[in-house]
């Protein structure tokens, strides 16, 4: 009887248990994931389809970034969200291979399905794929290419590879080595094996096009010097000082109002925060501060009129309305200290750089700090774009780029693209799972059949013949070439490696390590119990 065994219990007496409804949850549950996965597998490799986004706001979104098309995906059905959220953590690990991971989620889910139906537990399934998985790592650890961060060429041909499969692949050749040169920039000496990515900030600008895009060794500050009261907008020797207090009249504690129908009275008010304002401005200009950036207040206005008047007229240039989390950057940066009193006002607090000044960019002006003296190990890079889809596109690629530089410096090894590394592993779990015996032997080998998936999706979406592909690559790893792939651009197999296809090892291993882990999780989940 489909969905139900008969099992003998304690001698004569048999106990029927009924198993239907458990494989269909667990078989809704992979036929739920599956489809996640499907829907982001034409985005994969150089030659993936993008998708066009339309989110609830009615903004509209481009791009083949795996990991921001599922969550931008109103996903509901519980195991599909952990698709989702698989994608976010090789986001976090690696920060590429967002597609790729799902991808291979999605297949080994299909062997599951398989496996499932020829009777096999889940328990015996879930722990012969860890047994591949470990496998599969220590097969990719043995193919992969050591690399120094002295040999600046391998890290722009590992970022150019990431970049090569977005939107704007066209500006690999730019963006490529501003990633290595902004990821380098910001290594710490005293700790050479990690890379803090707040340390690099991207900042977008439209107007002009992606080749537009700059490093700037400095500062920069998307908002434009005050011009209220004909403040400067161009300072030399500039002295910067970073607060976090007003420079306002300060408010009750309480909700009340004051009515004053006496007009002395009137002046007298006006006359007490004209001074207020002015012993704080004094204080200010007795240090020799000459550029002042101002933290964004949510108490009460961070400058009025009035001392945006004074300010000017005490020469000073201010750039207002600066965000609470970029304080920690700028600070860093100009090597200054945030001041949150005007009594902690010290010239020793203060920032110094050769040139502050506002300058045209695009549409809109924007405030540029140069020659900063004793500037901490920041960068900031400058992204145009002839519209906000290629825009944010750009940054997309870019911290995608970031973050494969950033997988060299924490783990310094390369290994080829186009699908060698999975074809690899794929041929060497399929002879070891024949030195197996009984289950493992037959999950091992479903294992190995999964991994196919990347190569062949990648000749897929390339138009070629996707069987005629994986069968040709397959004989050539077969015969001992290990750094064969698939070669997009020329429709045909080739050495990847010559061809400068390569990619951070780490990719690849967390890719392999997660989906297997995700796979895992959703196969031995037998019922959904709601406690709403």
């Amino acid at each position: 009887m489909p969905g139900a065994n008969v099992m003998k219990a304690g001698g004569n007496t048999e106990k029927y248990v009924d198993t239907k409804r458990k494989d269909d949850v667990r078989y809704a549950n992979i036929l739920a994931a599956k489809g996640v996965a499907d829907a982001v597998r034409t985005s994969l490799g150089p030659r993936g389809m993008d998708k066009m986004l339309s989110t609830a706001n009615g903004d509209v979104i481009i791009t083949n970034d795996g990991a921001t098309i599922l969550n931008k995906m109103e996903v509901t059905q519980p195991a599909a969200k952990m698709l989702v959220e698989l994608s976010k953590s090789q986001d976090i690990v690696a920060g590429d291979g967002t597609t790729t991971v799902v991808v291979l989620a999605g297949a080994l889910l299909k062997q599951c399905l398989n496996l499932l139906s020829k009777g096999l537990h889940p328990t015996i399934i879930s722990e012969a794929f860890h047994k591949a998985s470990e496998k599969a790592v220590e097969v990719l650890t043995a193919m992969a290419i050591p690399v120094e961060l002295s040999d600046r060429e391998a890290l722009v041909k590992s970022a150019s590879t990431s970049l090569n499969s977005k939107v704007v692949s066209q500006y690999s050749s730019l963006l490529a080595p501003m990633a290595v040169d902004a990821v380098l920039n910001v290594i710490d000496p005293g700790r050479p094996n990690s890379v803090d990515l707040k340390d690099i900030k991207v900042l977008k600008k439209l107007g002009g096009t992606v080749d537009d895009t700059e490093m700037i060794n400095g500062l920069v500050f998307d908002n434009k010097a005050s011009h209220l009261a004909g403040g400067p907008t161009r300072v030399e020797n500039a002295k910067i000082g970073l607060i976090q207090f007003q420079i306002s009249p300060p408010k009750t504690d309480i909700e009340q109002n004051v009515i004053v129908s006496d007009y002395t009275q009137m002046d007298r008010i006006l006359k007490e925060e004209r001074n207020y304002i002015l012993g704080i401005i004094k204080k200010i200009r007795a240090t020799g501060c000459n550029v002042l950036l101002i933290q964004k207040s949510i108490l009460r206005d961070a400058v009025t009129d009035l001392s945006l008047h004074y300010l000017a007229k005490a020469k000073i240039l201010v750039v207002k309305d600066v965000e609470r989390e970029d304080i920690e950057f700028i600070s860093k940066t100009l090597n200054c200290l945030p001041i949150a009193n005007v009594e902690h006002f010290r010239t020793e607090k203060l920032g110094h750089a050769d040139l502050v000044e506002e300058v045209s960019v695009g549409s809109g002006r924007i405030v540029k700090v140069t020659g900063i003296k004793n500037m901490g190990r920041t960068t900031t890079v400058l992204v145009r774009g002839s519209n906000a889809l290629v825009l944010d596109e750009a940054e997309r690629s870019l911290h995608d780029a970031l973050c494969v530089v950033r997988c060299l410096v924490n783990w310094r090894f390369l290994i080829a693209g186009g699908g060698a590394p999975e074809i690899e592993v794929s041929r060497q779990l399929g002879a070891w799972a024949k030195t197996l015996q009984g289950m493992d032997s037959f999950c091992i080998r479903a294992f190995a059949d999964a991994l196919e998936v990347i190569p062949y999706t990648l000749a897929e979406n390339a138009g070629l013949n996707p069987i005629l592909i994986v069968t040709e690559l397959r004989n050539r790893h077969a015969n001992g070439e290990v750094n064969t792939g698939i070669n997009v651009r020329k429709g045909q197999i080739t050495n990847i490696l010559e061809e400068n296809v390569v990619q951070p090892l780490l990719v690849s291993t967390s890719a392999l390590s997660l989906a297997t882990e995700c796979v895992r999780m959703i196969l031995k989940i037998d019922d959904i119990v709601s406690t709403r």
